[in-house]
């Protein structure tokens, strides 16, 4: 079975890695345009490339899905499936081409969490387990026919980054399962049910990221992990796009404000004290009150400066209580 991968981040290339490995037939890639990055500002491909590179793949990277060129050349590659991973939307034009259809890998339960950001939604809202669907693409996003799920388990301190990592090696085994099934002619096909409390994940936005104090110390909590691109205290996800991090002003006492990024935090249980009051005891802590609970500020990352555990932080900056948060 021929099989054309789409797809852009280091998620969809660990999956194009591991298809490649089982003994796929991967007949083409299609992927966005060098981009522009770092300092230097030098075209780097996208790490989806690199992998077809890497393993001698023929590239396409149209810059419009609908171009007569890039069409015609998909058809020429003769593929019996197209297998989309983090990727835009398709046309009709080009997920109609293959004979056995498109399928998606989605990082959430569908039709729970349809959209841009499913990663960080479930963990925003609270939410006790997510998943991971394989599906096929029809005319509207993130609604065709569901092949296979897994549900996956969520804990309050799960981070957008360790999520992200569960998600994209639990979706290797998922697509790998889908296309064995799709070979053998045994793929079910399962209508997805619409109803109106169904969560959706839109595109994160530059309003969300900053922590809004009157929310309680759950709320603010979630926000932070779903946005964090830490797995644990001092590892760091390198592909941070999904994890932009929640933000916060932090006052001294000369009205000096610094731009701070949250990383990791928890709930401390406590009474009722005057709410956005800080205590600490400038060496191991840092506790926010809330309308409801404490705020325990775990790693951070001042602007201008490196991320830090709140223990280095706290070595530089001594906090008095005419220290504010905004």
């Amino acid at each position: 079975m021929k099989i054309v991968f789409f797809g852009t981040p280091n998620f969809a290339a660990t999956n194009l890695i591991d298809l490649i490995h089982a003994g796929n037939e991967i007949v083409g890639i299609v992927c966005p345009p060098d981009s522009r990055k770092g300092r230097g500002k030098q075209l780097k491909p996208c790490a989806v490339k690199e992998v077809a590179l890497e393993n001698n793949i023929p590239v396409l990277q149209p810059i419009k899905l609908r171009d007569e060129a890039f069409i015609d050349e998909l058809i020429s590659l003769k593929a019996d499936l197209f297998v989309v991973v983090a990727f835009r939307m398709l046309p009709e034009v080009v997920w109609q081409i293959p004979s056995k259809g498109t399928i998606n890998l989605h990082t959430s339960l569908l039709p729970n969490y349809r959209g841009a950001a499913p990663i960080n939604w479930v963990l925003i809202n609270g939410e006790s387990h997510t998943g991971i669907t394989t599906f096929f693409i029809d005319q509207q996003i993130d609604s065709g026919a569901i092949i296979q799920q897994e549900k996956i388990a969520l804990t309050d301190k799960t981070t957008a980054a360790e999520l992200h990592n569960t998600l994209m090696n639990k979706g290797s085994d998922l697509l790998l399962n889908t296309l064995e099934s799709i070979k053998n002619n045994s793929v079910s096909q399962s209508p997805q049910q619409h109803n109106s409390a169904m969560q959706e994940a839109p595109k994160l936005t530059k309003e969300l990221l900053k922590i809004d104090w009157n929310k309680s110390a759950t709320e603010i909590h979630n926000l932070v992990r779903g946005l964090s691109p830490f797995l644990d205290n001092n590892t760091k996800l390198k592909d941070v796009a999904i994890c932009p991090s929640a933000w916060f002003i932090l006052e001294d006492d000369k009205g000096v404000q610094k731009r701070i990024k949250l990383h990791l935090s928890e709930v401390v249980r406590s009474n009722s004290e005057n709410r956005l009051s800080i205590k600490t005891d400038n060496k191991t802590y840092l506790h926010i009150s809330t309308k409801e609970n404490k705020i325990a500020i775990l790693n951070l990352q001042a602007e201008g400066k490196n991320p830090m555990t709140i223990q280095q932080f706290l070595q530089g900056n001594k906090i008095n209580e005419n220290y504010k948060v905004l």
